[in-house]
């Protein structure tokens, strides 16, 4: 009465779905622990950036004679810690998208991973139904050979 047992045969590709999809979660992750990152360095390039422009004011709002050499050392320095601020802007902007691309990833890759569950689910049922099938023909075949054996 025993049918065989459910296989199936896709299980080799629903596990490389599944490894792909935590392999997306874990890309994912990093690139929002990078992105995390890039907004620690962002703050804190605006900070630097904040506190040279302060000095700037600071300078510049003095009484006593500056000299040229001292205010254009002033601005450069100014103009550098801008140009780092504006590559650490750049770099979070980049850090967004991958960060968006990552997910996007993952959506695919669980999407796939569903889909075959899903599959496997079907045929697991569908598996069943022909097993009950064929056992509940085997049981009406013993029924008959007995309602036979028992009227001769």
């Amino acid at each position: 009465m025993t049918g065989s047992a459910f296989r199936f045969r896709l299980e080799r590709v629903r596990a490389v779905r599944e490894r792909k999809e935590k392999l997306a979660q874990r890309e994912l992750a990093s690139a929002i622990s990078r992105r995390t990152s890039s907004e620690a360095e962002l703050r804190s390039a605006d900070a630097t950036l904040e506190h040279a422009r302060q000095q700037q004011r600071t300078a510049l709002a003095e009484r006593d004679a500056v000299s040229a050499t001292d205010l254009l050392g002033r601005q450069a320095f100014l103009e550098r810690v801008e140009a780092q601020r504006l590559l650490r802007a750049n770099d979070l902007q980049q850090r967004h998208a991958e960060v968006a691309e990552r997910d996007a990833q993952l959506a695919s890759a669980a999407s796939e991973h569903e889909m075959l569950n899903r599959l496997r689910e079907r045929h697991r049922g569908e598996h069943a139904l022909e097993l009950a099938r064929r056992e509940q023909g085997d049981l009406d075949e013993i029924a008959a050979s007995r309602f036979r054996g028992s009227r001769a």
